[in-house]
This record gives C-alpha cells, structure tokens and sequence, in this order.
C-alpha cells in the first residue's frame, strides 16, 4: 500500500470513528506533535489522547485533499473540521455542545507501512472564539 493510500485510510477510520482502525496504521513509536502542548511519544500516549478526543469532540472531516512529494514517506493533508464540544477540558472554555467549523492540515510520515509522524496545525484563538 502507497504512503498515500495509508493516510487516506487513516482519515477515513477517523471519520467513522474507528479509533483501533487509525492506532493499527501507526507505529509502537509514533510521534504526535499537536497544535498545542507537549510532543505526545508512543502509541500508549496516542491512544489516550484519542480516548480524550472522543470524550471531549465529536468531528468529521470534509473538503480532504492531500498533497505528496519526490519523498514519498512524506504526506500532507488540508481539510475542514466540523464538530461538536461535547465536553470541557482544562483551560479551555464550558462546552454545551456548541458547534465549530475550522480549517486544519496535518503533515504525516510513513515509514515500512506505518505512520510514524502526526503533525496538526489549526487555528486555536478561532477554535475558542467559535465555542466561547
């Protein structure tokens, strides 16, 4: 399976919710730099932070389009993210269940079959002030 193939596979679990789906496409090392926060090392520290996701979000992805390069390890992903904040987490504003619609890209590593690197950017300031 392509590079590319693994991460169009990786957003599809995402978007049905297949959380085991989308922690089998990743490595036991898998490196997670968010938006925000600490560098999350390991598929343990991954998987709890899609356990939080669930709890806290529910969202979909739309508008997906993928770029690749001469490096074919090497993915990028820009798309539209629609959610709901279902539940509060620290620092951040009371959720109600207010709804969000927000620009996102994620730049993504496959190596031997794997996603060994998640990288996402969206815009925190525009999240808050469409829940808050």
């Amino acid at each position: 399976m392509t590079s590319l193939n693994i991460v169009k596979q990786y957003y599809a679990h995402f978007n049905s919710q297949n959380w085991q789906g989308m922690l089998n496409l990743v490595s036991d090392d898998i490196q997670h730099f968010p938006n925000e926060g600490e560098l999350r090392s390991g598929k343990a520290l991954f998987t709890k932070f899609l356990e939080s996701m669930d709890t806290a979000y529910e969202e979909q992805l739309s508008e997906m389009t993928f770029y690749t390069s001469d490096d074919e390890t090497k993915i990028a992903a820009q798309f539209t993210v629609s959610g709901i904040y279902k539940i509060a987490e620290e620092g951040f504003p009371e959720a109600h269940g207010q709804k969000y619609v927000l620009p996102a890209a994620a730049f993504l590593v496959v190596e031997d079959q794997q996603i060994t690197s998640v990288t996402t950017y969206y815009n925190l300031q525009q999240w808050i002030k469409l829940v808050s």
